[in-house]
């Protein structure tokens, strides 16, 4: 009997206290409460949500390239005489005729160049996401590329040839004759593609750096590389045991453009003007030997 009423006495306890404290809970939410939610239950306000700095408007990139006073260029300095580095006044430099090419254009829009040196293969992947305002790095300005981005005019129109081990120069003579064989390419480069739709008996091998393909080509892990004329030039010249092969290639003239975000019309067009203005005083051609001659002379 003293047992039943002393539990139901407790019950009536806990309810009461449970009642009590709903109303206590009420009181104090209400009160802080805000039409709109923008408060929790607790009444403490949300932090505001930091919304990131837009990138400039492709359509107004060439305004925003003038305003910040630099034009930041994404090239793969391992592409000589296009790009490539050397010692110039006891420093590590990107020298080459393209960089010659972006000197002018970046002197004609009033601002400072601003060089990075990345893979081939990330170029067009850091144009895109805002990194850099322009690519040259010997780009061929093809259909699935210009559904990317923008193109400015063809600078330059290089022949693809194929180096192989000097050793093996008449061993390798055709297309036919590399059949089974490695042929490195350039990973992201048109050479690459060359490479699959020309050799199709061939097997691949795509690297983002030529001086990594050169090394295998000299080592024996691959046959043949796929490269353009001035080029395969240039590291023949620093590597004597390398020579060009007699096999020639379908050559597409798309040749050598400027890469821009798409939609940027109006950069476009002041970069096309310097261009023909190169052309016209016959520079570009002055650049590309240039180049050619210091990657002759880095070689000696």
């Amino acid at each position: 009997m003293k047992l039943t009423q002393r539990k139901n006495n407790t019950s009536w306890f806990i309810l009461a206290m449970v009642l009590l404290l709903a109303v206590f809970v009420s009181a104090c939410g209400g009160g802080n409460a805000t039409d709109n939610g923008s408060q929790g239950a607790g009444g403490e306000e949300e932090p505001p949500v930091e919304t990131p700095a837009d990138q400039p408007d492709a359509a107004n990139l060439l305004e925003a390239i003038k305003a910040s006073g630099q034009l930041r260029v994404g090239t793969s300095a391992d592409y000589p005489p296009y790009e490539f580095h050397a010692i110039v006044d006891g420093k590590d430099t990107i020298i080459g005729f393209d960089i010659e090419i972006i000197k002018e254009v970046a002197k004609d829009l009033g601002v400072e160049l601003a060089l990075t040196d990345m893979g081939f293969d990330g170029l067009l992947t850091a144009l895109q996401s805002g990194n850099i305002d322009m690519v040259i790095s010997g780009m061929t300005p093809t259909p699935e590329r210009a559904e990317a981005v923008d193109f400015s005019d063809v600078y330059y129109v290089a022949i693809q040839k194929v180096i192989v081990r000097a050793e093996d120069k008449a061993t390798y003579t055709t297309v036919e004759s590399l059949a089974g064989k490695k042929v490195g390419a350039q990973l992201g480069a048109i050479q690459e593609g060359i490479v699959t739709d020309q050799m199709p008996q061939s097997e691949l091998r795509a690297l983002s750096k030529l001086p990594d393909l050169v090394l295998d080509l000299k080592s024996g892990n691959v046959e043949a590389l796929v490269v353009e004329e001035p080029v395969a030039n240039a590291y023949i010249a620093a590597n004597p045991e390398l020579v060009l092969a007699d096999i020639q290639l379908e050559q597409d003239e798309a040749g050598s453009a400027i890469a821009m975000p798409k939609g940027s019309a109006e950069l476009v067009e002041a970069v096309n003007a310097t261009l023909k203005r190169l052309a016209d005083e016959g520079k570009i051609a002055q650049f590309v030997t240039d180049a050619t001659n210091a990657m002759e002379n880095k070689a000696e």
